[in-house]
């Protein structure tokens, strides 16, 4: 066993903290994408000499989540410890890829104008040797002669004219060339100020038995990326199947442009407390009531029941192969599922800029058999909406998002798709259409007021017309209603409802309509409401 005196230990101690840090930058090789927040994957090389040294990976994200950090190193190389500190452009090495192209761009503009500043320096400088020498030599006789005076003077114009019109072209060119070096320049300061401009760096403290090269791979969590879904529905006719295309918009200001890096989108949270609830015992208790004058904040008015809902997590489905197109980006993208989330594997390297931009990406497109039906409830709304009904949605994995509409080769609006919905069909409305037309009526010779002793009843009827303008037959939901009442007082009673199913609950009436093209039905409703006649219904 080897004993090193104390003096011997603190000269070990002053070399190894007078080593130079080892500089190296981080590529990045992956990306998995979370709903909030993203894990960046890097690998990089190094050479370190043989004892404890200290590594600087440059070019990792700006924000890091650093009880996530993970370091692995090769040739038998320990990681003893990793920090994250920001740079904050203050180094040339550690120069976002942004700002060292703005910068360039200002040098290139400082050149183009300083040339532009000596062709100009140089006309000038012309010009004021052509006005020195303007004075006429002197003939045999002591003048010159009238043929020679027009040459010169029309010499001397002729040069005025055209250094003075090109030292003017200079001077506008000068003008504008500053106006963009100034625009420059604050671009250049705005991004130096703004901490998502520069990416961060991780400080190791590493051991290598051997020294020598040696492969870092280095991941971590980090706040400064998304993705959220939305979607685009497709439908050539009512005939066709629904064309659905899953898609996301991912952003990130990591500080990091991803360069041609492998995606991975994830529908799990990172950041979600992952510890599982425990249950304590349960004791009920008086709730003392709390009367006029009880102060708040004394005793009596703490002394209440505090109680606490813990809500439970079903498991997800089981993976069930889906019924997608394959064709597009479904070769190139691979959804795996488990218990707690969805991930989607995407081959194709993509470019997502740290701009705080949203870039799009196409997950999966699916050809979905649904059935089409015509949705009107001309009460709350006069248009007729196209729906598109979904069977064994499950399988999909859709998230709650907003969709694009494209009917018939034309956008026609915007639509959301909840998957959450407890039902075992999925409805999705697939916009207007202003071809089939509802018209809802009320029928005055057949609605009035009536006053029977102290009462007073309200008649109400109204006609609905449904016209087909299409090509081809239409099936129609058509929904209205008549009010329904708690209050003893109010007597409401359904006079017609033209074969409608009624919800007398509610007082929700539906008809099933078959409508051929060209053709045109009607529906009656009529209902009436009895009350005091000194009463008024605000809602009626």
């Amino acid at each position: 066993m080897k004993v090193i005196s104390m003096s011997a230990a603190m000269l070990l101690s002053l070399a190894a903290t007078a080593q130079q840090p080892v500089y190296t930058r981080a590529a990045l090789e992956s990306v998995t994408v979370y709903r909030v927040g993203a894990e960046m994957n890097h690998k990089t090389k190094i050479t370190l000499p043989k004892g404890s040294s200290q590594v600087v990976v440059q070019q990792v994200a700006n924000a890091i989540d650093e009880n996530s950090i993970q370091v692995s190193a090769s040739n038998k190389v320990t990681v003893m410890s990793a920090g994250f500190a920001r740079n904050f452009l203050k180094e040339e090495d550690l120069k976002s890829p942004a700002y060292l192209k703005l910068e360039d761009s200002l040098q290139a503009a400082r050149r183009e104008l300083t040339r532009t500043r000596n062709n100009r320096v140089a006309e000038e400088n012309t010009l004021v040797l052509l006005d020195k020498n303007q004075a006429l030599g002197s003939g045999p006789n002591g003048g010159a002669s009238v043929t020679e005076l027009m040459k010169l003077a029309e010499y001397y114009k002729m040069q005025q004219v055209e250094l003075r019109n090109s030292i003017a072209v200079l001077q506008e060119k000068e003008t504008k060339q500053q106006e963009g070096i100034q625009k420059l320049e604050k671009q250049l300061k705005e991004l130096s100020n703004d901490p998502n401009a520069s990416g961060g760096q991780l400080v190791l403290q590493v051991m290598s038995e051997n020294g020598g090269p040696a492969d870092l791979e280095v991941s971590y969590i980090t706040p400064a990326a998304r993705w959220g879904v939305y979607y685009d529905l497709k439908a050539t006719n009512t005939s066709s199947p629904l064309q659905l295309f899953y898609k996301a918009n991912v952003v990130q200001n990591t500080g990091v442009d991803w360069k041609k890096v492998k995606l991975t989108l994830s529908t799990g949270n990172p950041s979600q407390n992952g510890t599982a609830p425990v249950l304590s015992a349960w004791f009920l208790s008086y709730m003392e009531i709390i009367r006029p004058g009880m102060i708040a904040g004394s005793a009596a008015y703490q002394n209440r029941l505090q109680s606490m809902e813990m809500k439970s997590m079903a498991p997800a489905p089981p993976p069930v192969a889906m019924d997608s197109m394959a064709s597009g980006v479904d070769l190139y993208t691979h959804q795996n599922e488990n218990q707690l989330s969805a991930t989607f594997d995407i081959d194709i390297p993509y470019d997502v800029a740290s701009n705080g931009k949203y870039h799009s990406v196409t997950l999966k497109e699916f050809s979905l058999p649904a059935t089409y039906k015509y949705y009107a409830v001309p009460k709350a709304d006069p248009d007729a909406f196209l729906m598109a009904e979904i069977m064994d949605y499950e399988k999909l994995s859709l998230l709650p998002g907003e969709a694009n509409i494209i009917f018939e080769g034309m956008y026609v609006g915007k639509s959301f798709i909840d998957p959450g919905a407890t039902t075992d069909t999925l409805n999705l409305s697939v916009g207007r259409d202003k071809k089939v037309i509802v018209k809802r009526e009320k029928i005055t010779d057949m609605s009035g007021v009536k006053f029977l002793g102290n009462q007073k009843r309200q008649t109400f009827t109204y006609e609905i017309r449904v016209r087909n303008a299409k090509k081809e037959a239409v099936n129609m939901l058509l929904k209205d209603q008549y009010p329904v009442t708690t209050d003893k007082s109010m007597e409401v009673e359904l006079l017609e409802s033209d074969g409608a199913a009624v919800n007398a609950e509610t007082g929700v009436l539906t008809w099933k309509l078959d409508l051929a093209p060209g053709e045109t039905k009607k529906v009656r409703l009529s209902y009436s409401v009895k009350y005091p006649k000194d009463k008024l219904i605000a809602n009626l």
